[in-house]
């Protein structure tokens, strides 16, 4: 992207084939407007960034592109799929496409960590449950768990629960990954390895990522592209590669935010 695009937030005229577009959403809890005109495409084996200040509204973007919140307005399209108009039998079929990895892994703790991993697998799948203790153990193993599947969410730390929570999200190997603040409360190593496997599976899966994310160093380390939402005009004011952002960026609202501590990158 060259400066000018980088600073009117427009796109690369090589950007990826789009996987998907979110057109003029507005989120709002009542009359509450919490974002509005929201417009911006995720293209096709990108690692998408939402970003922004605390509070600005970027979880409950997720939601809104998960479904899990209905717009006040717009709409959310995977590639000619319109799934904010789609019924609930055809968002049934397209949410089988996805994985979430939410923001606390949000395991169940009663159960082991192959057996939080094979929930997915035992609701959308007809697998023995040999087979899907096969392919737990194998996801379990793709995030640096193996030997873990009989642990319990509470006998592992914070970093590697969210790999487990990563695992089951990858359980049905989905075509897009979503994750809310992955890196949320993790020390910097911890955090690095998981951006490292978001970018492994990325790259050996195919997978599109779209990411929730406040912690600058994950930004610049994964991001290929991003859209910039602002607390306090309600709206995205910037989109883009963030590397090229952080270097173009004219909006200091956005130069501000991503040029936070040293020079925001991770030594770790």
């Amino acid at each position: 992207m060259d400066e000018s695009a980088a600073a009117t937030g427009t796109t690369s005229p090589t950007e990826r084939p789009a996987c998907i577009a979110v057109r003029g959403l507005t989120m709002a809890y009542g009359s509450f407007v919490v974002m509005r005109d929201l417009n911006f495409t995720v293209g096709r084996g990108d690692i998408f960034i939402i970003m922004g200040g605390s509070g600005c509204g970027k979880s409950t973007l997720l939601r809104h592109m998960i479904g899990l919140i209905e717009p006040a307005a717009g709409e959310v399209c995977y590639g000619a799929f319109n799934f904010t108009k789609a019924g609930p039998q055809a968002r049934e079929r397209m949410l089988r496409r996805f994985g979430v990895l939410y923001q606390a892994g949000a395991l169940w703790g009663s159960m082991t960590l192959a057996e939080n991993v094979g929930l997915p697998l035992e609701e959308f799948t007809d697998l023995s449950p040999n087979e899907i203790r096969q392919i737990a153990a194998l996801k379990l193993a793709l995030v640096g768990l193996k030997g873990f599947e009989d642990f319990y969410p509470s006998q592992i730390s914070g970093g590697m629960q969210k790999r487990a929570g990563l695992a089951r999200a990858m359980a049905l190997d989905p075509e897009i990954l979503f994750c809310d603040e992955p890196s949320s409360g993790l020390d910097p190593i911890s955090s690095r390895l998981l951006d490292n496997l978001i970018l492994d599976l990325r790259d050996n899966l195919g997978a599109t990522v779209v990411v929730v994310s406040h912690e600058l160093a994950s930004i610049l380390a994964i991001g290929d592209n991003s859209v910039f939402l602002d607390g306090e005009s309600r709206t995205m004011i910037a989109s883009g590669d963030p590397k090229e952002l952080l270097a173009h960026s004219t909006d200091p609202r956005v130069h501000r935010f991503l040029t936070r501590g040293a020079d925001g990158r991770r030594t770790a």
